[in-house]
């Protein structure tokens, strides 16, 4: 799998992840269209946000991050748990020293896999602060000296 910085041509790919989720995930609400979906990625992309993980020359995973904040990290269904999430995370970690995200409470998958790669619960929202409104968890990586980047 590689890991590189995402360029225009992703941003159907990375849009398509985005709504492959929504659509197969009973709890998530759809309220944005595919063209919106796909808009948001571009607009990510455009912004320098985004990388993405890539098996055999196509787009399987994206994550996005701006300032610390990681907004998204989807994997294609078909190839989560291949590692594919870690290593996009791993790279966001590698040139940071601190990560925050937030997490839906429903997405309990999520919340394991978060937790298995350092981060702790920092806070509980009940919705009113995402698009959704779906309650969330903010979640925080922070570097250990353990885990400084090896030069």
């Amino acid at each position: 799998m590689i890991i590189r910085a995402a360029h225009g041509a992703d941003a159907g790919a990375i849009g398509a992840i985005l709504s492959a989720f929504i659509d197969d995930t009973p709890w998530m609400p759809r309220i944005h269209t595919r063209a919106e979906d796909l808009s948001f990625a571009g607009l990510m992309v455009d912004r320098g946000w985004v990388r993405v993980a890539e098996r055999d020359r196509v787009v399987v995973g994206f994550l996005a991050l701006n300032e610390g904040f990681v907004h998204s990290l989807y994997m294609q269904s078909d190839v989560q748990g291949q590692g594919g999430g870690k290593a996009l995370l791993d790279d966001a970690k590698a040139s940071s020293e601190r990560l925050a995200l937030n997490v839906f409470q429903a997405n309990t998958d999520a919340q394991r896999f978060y937790q298995r790669e350092g981060f702790v619960e920092t806070g509980r929202g009940d919705g009113t602060g995402n698009d959704e409104n779906l309650p969330d968890i903010t979640y925080v990586w922070t570097r250990t000296a353990k885990e400084e980047p090896q030069t």
